[in-house]
């Protein structure tokens, strides 16, 4: 291995350990550690992969954020070696190789979503390996090698939907060029058939529960959640996460890979562009692209490397713009600057997040803003609940309505000795009322006109919000006692919220 892309991958797993704890767990990790503790084949929102990680590092190694951020980071390592390695198995030499790997470190998305628990950490690894067998296979004319696709392919399916659109790229692009002829052999339907196998599980459980995954995706798109990008607007945001100075060498890669010196591999060019296009007509989120930029930042490195061969100075020139634009960005994305230090810098350098929902933020944005606030909000809970009489205390429940209030009182509350919380939104609805009755809730993110047509007594305990934290994280916290003519038990088919 370059020992120069090894010490670019020792420093982006050190960063993100150094970071890890500067602000708080995400509301999308708070979430899964709670689906870490209800093991399944699927949930509303996702496959089975990324509660098993958040089950798996806090039994192995505790609760720290060091310990639910070790994966996440280990895999923002692990792009920057693939990075590399598909530069190399492209063809290109040692120049080519840090250049991937550099690009690789510093393309803000990268670093973003290795910031935290989440299936987009494990994505471009899965996408960037499934690449790099598919170049060998070409390379070699070994279809032997399609069983290991497979199995990559099955994991993804098991980390994230979004695979199948990885996966139908490929086969969409073997079909328009020659290396059709690497798909018709018992490798190629070996390979289909252990993805599958795999992908069985979590398709069965879909099946059983109604495909709630696509019924919140339907939710998401008639309620207006996220914010609709036309493909020039989605393409640019991508620019954005995969550093707009490194702009130049993945076209460069992407062309060379359709026409240039690169097209032996044409079957990765094709793929990126089909896989472009289908998730602009699903309407999918601009990032959902960045895990097929692994394969033609590769690509670009080895286009670079060739293109500079005569001009050692515009290499160094160009890696210093890289990595200078990569440097001004990463604060603007990745919890890197103590608050008071990133409103400096916001404010010195004019420089936003990408708005990708219509959720209402405060002074922070959205990426930020949701790491804050869960210890507080939970603590605030605790003040409420003990505040209570021992016998009301005992049957009284605590109900977030969302998955962030559910999570954090799942993940805090031990400390304080709360019970875990009940909720409906996600995959909340299907771990149940537990043993309540409804007879007394204290309620979190909602209002008083609403819970006052459910309950006969309605008091406000406290007021919570964190100056940080997201619009709707700031919300009186309520005691609803007596409802009004029902249970939770029978309730609860109600009280479902996938969005």
């Amino acid at each position: 291995m370059n020992r120069i892309v090894a010490a670019i991958a020792a420093l982006d797993f050190a960063f993100h350990m150094a970071t890890a704890k500067l602000y708080g767990f995400f509301i999308d990790e708070i979430y899964f550690l709670a689906c870490g503790e209800h093991l399944a084949w699927g949930y509303v929102d996702m496959p089975p992969l990324t509660a098993f990680q958040a089950w798996l590092t806090r039994h192995l190694f505790g609760d720290s954020p060091y310990s639910i951020r070790l994966f996440p980071s280990l895999a923002a390592a692990g792009i920057v070696l693939l990075a590399a390695a598909i530069a190399r198995e492209l063809g290109g030499g040692r120049f080519a190789q840090i250049l991937a790997a550099l690009v690789a470190l510093l393309a803000p998305g990268f670093l973003v979503f290795c910031s935290y628990l989440s299936m987009n950490a494990i994505e471009p690894l899965i996408w960037g390996g499934c690449a790099f067998i598919v170049i060998r296979i070409i390379k070699r004319h070994d279809p032997r090698l399609w069983p290991w696709f497979g199995l990559l392919a099955g994991i993804g399916l098991l980390n994230k939907h979004t695979m199948l659109v990885f996966g139908f790229a490929i086969v969409v692009a073997l079909l328009m060029t020659a290396d059709r002829a690497l798909m018709f052999n018992r490798w190629f339907l070996l390979a289909g058939a252990i993805a599958f196998a795999i992908f069985l599980p979590n398709l069965a459980w879909e099946i059983r529960h109604g495909f709630p995954h696509i019924e919140m995706l339907q939710n998401i798109r008639r309620n207006g959640r996220d914010v609709q990008m036309n493909p020039a607007v989605f393409l640019l945001w991508d620019v954005l996460l995969a550093n707009p100075a490194a702009a130049p060498l993945w076209i460069a890669g992407l062309v060379s890979l359709l026409a240039g010196s690169l097209k032996r591999y044409r079957v990765i060019g094709v793929a990126w562009i089909v896989a472009f296009v289908v998730l602009i007509a699903a309407h999918g989120r601009f990032y959902y692209l960045l895990p097929a930029f692994v394969m033609i930042i590769a690509a670009g490195a080895v286009a670079t490397e060739r293109l500079t061969e005569s001009r050692r100075w515009l290499r160094a020139a160009y890696v210093s713009l890289i990595v200078v634009v990569g440097l001004l960005i990463a604060p603007t994305l990745v919890p890197m600057l103590p608050p008071a230090a990133y409103f400096r810098y916001m404010q010195i350098t004019h420089l936003n997040q990408p708005r990708f929902e219509h959720r209402r933020t405060t002074s922070m944005p959205q990426l930020f803003a949701d790491r804050f606030g869960w210890p507080e909000m939970v603590a605030t809970v605790a003040r409420a609940w003990y505040s209570l009489p021992p016998d009301v205390r005992a049957r009284t429940a605590i109900f977030g309505n969302d998955y962030g209030q559910s999570g954090a009182i799942d993940f805090y509350g031990p400390h304080y000795g709360l019970p875990k919380s009940i909720g409906g939104h996600l995959s909340n609805w299907y771990w149940g009322p537990r043993d309540y009755t409804g007879a007394s809730i204290l309620v979190l993110g909602d209002d008083r006109e609403t819970l006052e047509r459910e309950f006969e007594v309605v008091k406000p305990m406290a007021e919570i919000g964190h100056p940080y934290a997201m619009a709707q994280e700031h919300f009186t916290l309520f005691l609803a006692q007596k409802p009004r003519g029902w249970t939770l038990r029978s309730a609860w088919p109600q009280l479902k919220k996938f969005n």
